[in-house]
């Protein structure tokens, strides 16, 4: 039988550690001055970059993702916000289908589009997602690009939940300077902190408590639900946690 789990945003605002204090930064940090079309590569549904377009009334936004169901519900919401006729929410390769000029580009946690594939185990290509999107945009254009990076050096529990190798991120420090070789200038730099990282990992994994508050523990999958449950619990707390970070890099094309 398959397992069919509620949707992550049924528990989270967003599909980042990202607080609604930093959100509002970012938004305001894109939507100044925007006139045109605001690309979010990897936006799953949508949520900052609806923000963007109810900020930036002269703005377009783009969304692409390759989950059709996180696209719909944004859709969704994009009806019930009166923002969907400047909106498209497009199912697909973002590598692919992303246009090939845009005014604004966010790209959060979304780098293996121009990389080798997750599956893959290899270190993030900030590099070639930073070339990409530089290439996109104007200069002065803004970009808001979110990485996943080491906080602190990491550790053999830390990488063993995730890609099993200690250069699969860079520091903070080596990020920025990565951006700044690609043609980019840092006008504001975050980092998500603890309470951020436990929001999200706490949302992300509540799907598991509703599955088995709603069949039972005595459901013939109840025991692999707890078992994926107890990996996520496990890798999160006694693994990356504090050092396993998310970067928000607000740059402008220079």
């Amino acid at each position: 039988m398959t397992i069919t789990l509620t949707q992550p945003y049924e528990d989270l605002t967003f599909m980042t550690p990202l607080s609604e204090e930093r959100a509002e930064r970012l938004v305001k940090f894109l939507a100044e001055g925007l006139h045109g079309t605001v690309l979010d590569v990897g936006c799953g549904w949508g949520e900052l970059l609806l923000r963007v377009v109810a900020a930036a009334p002269d703005a377009r936004g783009i969304g692409i993702d390759i989950d059709e169901a996180s696209l719909e519900h944004g859709r969704h919401v994009a009806v019930t916000r009166g923002l969907a006729d400047r909106l498209d929410l497009v199912c697909g390769d973002g590598k692919v289908q992303a246009p090939e000029r845009a005014d604004a580009v966010v790209c959060i946690g979304a780098s293996q589009i121009w990389g080798p594939p997750v599956e893959d185990n290899r270190p993030v290509d900030y590099t070639a997602a930073l070339a990409a999107i530089r290439t996109m945009v104007p200069r002065g254009a803004r970009v808001i690009y979110g990485e996943g990076i080491w906080s602190r050096p990491p550790t053999a529990e830390a990488v063993a939940p995730l890609a099993g190798r200690v250069d699969e991120f860079v520091p903070l420090a080596d990020l920025v300077d990565l951006a700044v070789a690609q043609g980019f200038m840092p006008v504001a730099v975050h980092e998500a902190g603890l309470d951020e990282w436990d929001e999200f990992e706490s949302g992300f994994s509540a799907r598991y408590a509703t599955w088995l508050a709603e069949h039972g523990t005595e459901h013939p999958d109840a025991a692999e639900v707890r078992a994926q449950s107890a990996r996520q619990r496990t890798g999160y707390f006694s693994g990356y946690r504090g050092i396993m970070g998310m970067a928000y890099l607000a740059l402008l094309a220079v």
